[in-house]
């Protein structure tokens, strides 16, 4: 299955306010600040390698996206099933399962954040609307975990409300020698909350942008829309692809973004747009604006 990786090399750890790793000490400083999404991160879960260096402690992060909500992880030593989950109107509670593959014993952190897109950006905020039970988990080689999720607002879902549930797996005891190199990982599961079987509303738009072409689309619906195979072709049968997995999703009354290298498109030409949705097929057109 293809995936893609997008590479960040960040400061040091203490820095990147995600967790730091102290030698010779049996678990991880986890801090409370949630980090903020990066606009990239639109999957249906979000897998992020992160790879630590006693001494300077620089991070090298690598965020694998899975293609679909049906998809499990790659090649980690945590799993988690499923990978995003999508609570029918009136359902307050449902499960997932961590496993792990190892043959060493694995921590992990649970942590649940409310999702929000604003300006194009994704956005976590600490919540307490939805409870992960338990918040924390040792799971011995092979074993199988059930993490237990409940919605505990007493206030009606007002058409609908998205959650990110990340999955931290806490990096283990150095051995003391500085060339020891831990590699965990962190899911962020895509939660949503339903008041009835609803619709997105899309609108689209494209703007040339130099090389690139940036492609915008609103949802002015109650209901989120997750983006696959999103493709554009032009007059002259021009195409240009944002591969062929998930491109991200776009939340109820949100507007999304995405750029990609593109030459040879008019400014003023009507493109044709297709997609994958969540119910099938997207199809929409929109004229090319200049920069």
């Amino acid at each position: 299955m293809p995936i893609k990786l997008f590479v960040k090399r960040g400061k040091s750890v203490l820095r990147d306010a995600v967790m730091a790793v102290r030698p010779n000490r049996a678990r991880a400083r986890i801090w409370n600040k949630a980090p903020v999404l990066h606009a990239q991160d639109t999957t249906a879960a979000t897998m992020t390698w992160h790879h630590f260096v006693p001494g300077p402690m620089r991070l090298l992060r690598l965020s694998i996206f899975l293609l679909g909500p049906s998809a499990s992880a790659v090649a980690a030593s945590l799993q988690v099933a499923p990978v995003s989950l999508d609570f029918p109107p009136g359902a307050k509670a449902s499960q997932l399962t961590l496993q792990n593959l190892s043959n060493t014993p694995i921590d992990a952190q649970i942590r649940v954040f409310r999702w929000a897109q604003k300006d194009g950006e994704e956005l976590l905020t600490p919540s307490t609307d939805l409870v992960a039970s338990p918040p924390a988990a040792s799971l011995a080689p092979g074993q199988n975990y059930i993490v237990r999720l409940v919605r505990v607002s007493g206030k009606p879902v007002d058409g609908e409300e998205s959650y990110r549930l990340l999955i931290d797996e806490l990096p283990q005891a150095s051995d003391g020698s500085g060339t020891k190199v831990n590699f965990i990982v962190r899911y962020s599961i895509p939660i949503f909350f339903s008041q009835a079987n609803t619709n997105p509303q899309l609108v689209w738009s494209a703007v040339s942008l130099k090389d690139q072409l940036r492609i915008t689309v609103r949802n002015d619906g109650t209901r989120h829309i997750r983006i696959s195979g999103l493709k554009v072709e032009d007059v002259t049968a021009h195409s240009v692809a944002y591969g062929q997995g998930l491109v991200g999703y776009v939340l109820p009354h949100a507007t999304m973004r995405w750029t990609v290298p593109a030459k040879d498109m008019t400014p003023g030409t009507t493109l044709k747009i297709t997609a994958q949705g969540n119910n099938g097929q997207l199809a929409a057109t929109a004229v090319l604006a200049g920069e």
